[in-house]
């Protein structure tokens, strides 16, 4: 066989494999080949010859849709035995697999970058995504192995045959992809769960469809079955994730506030729901109800309604299907009736067609809701779009009102007035250390989905803390924490994931802290002694400051 061959199906190369599925979740089931050099008292050493031994780097571009793919890729890759491998140690693994994202120029352009740096590493490289579903016959793609978006779970097959020196390309469409798969999560204590696929829409700037297809929603019993699951492992918050979550159901005779409706009487006590993102068009009829649930106890009041522009001239050339009235009437509406609600949007500059008018009915439209998170992108023509057709505005122009909208986001901040306030808030994440010698922070959010900057105690991821903010920044607040009102969720299989994947993110960096049982047991017992009831090891509550660690970004977006 040649091993340069290229194949549009794996059956072409090697029978069908019967490898097991493990259990939901990031539970690790040892593959049959490792287990029995185990029970023979074996150890075996990675060998180049022997599938599941070696090391994979996954590298992943785009939303929160994109994440969960790679964390569904990265379960199955280390349940047959594969070594995950971050990018520190990226030069030492033996295949790369590049999860692309089609939404822009630069990250399709980073894709590329990573791709040419790995040839030049003589690394066998493999693209997933949706770069490799909409854009199969770029340049940048020849000679390499492919998995479409909904063929992630045969990533195996696909290392498998890459190491092997053969190119494959699995991009059929067929069902989406099952939700019952293994997982190394990025974040332990967050679930990503995709609720549909692909959307209704037409925008003639988009490739999004092209690769995602149009909308198909899950059913809810497998979405409640997800859950379930990941509720059982110990997650602290679950955040739902798709192309338009307002489209959800539309498919099925259900709708997106019935699924957040069963979803809340599931998700337990202490622990979080966060809604992705949402388009105008399919929301507005669900308004009311969509409001009630954001101010759910147990639901972030944070919703992602990109408007991409302020004006309907632009608007109807996006094929966006709402005007810039009903974006308000969504945004007053949430604003007015969810409390503390965080809007989150995006816009684009320099649609082809955009006046000088037009873009001054977007900077109004900005100055009128100054949202706390906003995504800006200048146009970028996706090839294949009916906008990559227009005639585009000079880019001296575009870039000029680029900046001038970044200018007016910056001239605001949102958070003044909870200096000095107490918040109760959920810590889920820690920051990345900007230089040598200095120390993360934790990251938590309050209901509202304000992001809390928490000097970093190890005890304190997964728990709700009781802390008192000490200053006011344009993406985040400092705090001081006063004490701890509930310990991180646990359970056997949660205690094991963290061992697992906390090490090692799959995704972006291999060097995440570590939670688990000891650290849940500490917590326990400080609220133990805040609550007046003996423990062998009650320590006290640590108030601290810490202001050098990197600034954090706003909230990943979805599609």
């Amino acid at each position: 066989m040649d091993p340069c061959s290229t194949n549009d199906d794996i059956e072409d190369l090697m029978p069908q494999l019967e490898t097991q599925r493990a259990a939901t979740g990031v539970r690790i089931k040892q593959h049959s080949l490792s287990k029995a050099r185990a029970d023979a008292g074996e150890v075996a050493a990675p060998s180049a010859h022997v599938p599941g031994t070696q090391k994979v780097y996954v590298k992943t571009y785009g939303c929160s849709h994109n994440a969960s793919d790679s964390e569904y890729m990265a379960g199955l890759l280390q349940d047959y035995g594969y070594t995950l491998v971050g990018e520190a140690s990226r030069e030492e693994a033996d295949v790369w697999l590049i999860n692309s994202c089609t939404v822009k120029n630069p990250s399709q352009d980073h894709m590329a970058t990573d791709i040419a740096r790995g040839r030049a590493m003589d690394k066998p490289v493999i693209v997933a995504g949706c770069v490799s579903q909409a854009e199969p016959s770029l340049n940048t793609l020849q000679g390499l192995s492919l998995i479409g978006v909904q063929q992630i779970e045969r990533v195996v097959d696909v290392v498998r045959e890459a190491l092997a020196g053969n190119t494959v390309r699995l991009l059929e469409r067929r069902v989406r992809p099952s939700l019952d798969l293994p997982k190394v999560r990025r974040n332990p204590l967050v679930e990503i769960i995709p609720i549909n696929t692909g959307c209704l829409g037409s925008c003639t700037y988009c490739k999004t469809v092209y690769a995602r297809g149009r909308l198909g929603s899950y059913e809810p019993s497998a979405l409640l079955s997800r859950l379930d699951s990941a509720v059982a492992e110990g997650v602290a918050e679950v955040w739902l994730t798709s192309e338009d979550a307002g489209a959800y159901g539309r498919d099925l005779g259900s709708s997106l506030p019935s699924l957040l409706e069963a979803m809340l009487e599931r998700v337990p006590e202490g622990r979080m729901l966060r809604v992705g993102m949402t388009n105008p068009p399919y929301i507005l009829q669900q308004l009311p109800a969509i409001a009630k649930l954001l101010s759910h106890p147990r639901c972030y009041a944070f919703l992602h309604v990109p408007v991409q522009s302020g004006s309907n001239r632009v608007l109807h050339t996006m094929r966006r299907e709402y005007t810039r009235e009903e974006f308000c009437r969504v945004a007053d509406t949430l604003l007015a009736s969810v409390p503390s609600l965080l809007l989150a949007t995006d816009i684009i500059c320099g649609m082809p067609g955009e006046t000088e008018e037009d873009h001054q009915q977007t900077l109004a439209l900005v100055r009128k809701y100054r949202f706390p998170v906003l995504n800006i992108s200048q146009f970028y023509p996706r090839p294949g779009t009916l906008a990559a057709k227009m005639k585009r505005v000079p880019t001296h122009v575009v870039k000029e009102r680029t900046r001038e909208l970044s200018a007016l986001f910056n001239s605001y901040t949102t958070f003044d007035t909870l200096l000095n306030t107490t918040l109760e808030v959920l810590v889920t994440d820690s920051t990345a250390v900007s230089r040598p010698g200095a120390t993360p922070q934790l990251i938590a959010h309050d209901k509202g989905y304000v992001q809390v900057l928490l000097p970093y105690v190890p005890e304190h991821m997964g728990c709700w803390l009781q802390v008192r903010v000490t200053h006011t920044s344009k993406f985040h607040v400092l705090a001081t924490v006063l004490r701890v009102l509930r310990p991180p969720p646990s359970s056997a299989s949660a205690d094991k994931a963290t061992v697992d994947a906390a090490g090692v993110d799959p995704t972006l960096s291999p060097d995440r802290p570590k939670t688990g049982r000891k650290a849940a047991d500490a917590v326990k017992q400080q609220v133990n002694a805040q609550n007046g009831i003996a423990s062998p090891d009650a320590s006290s509550e640590r108030v601290a400051t810490t202001e050098h660690a990197a600034p954090a970004l706003p909230p990943p977006a979805d599609g």
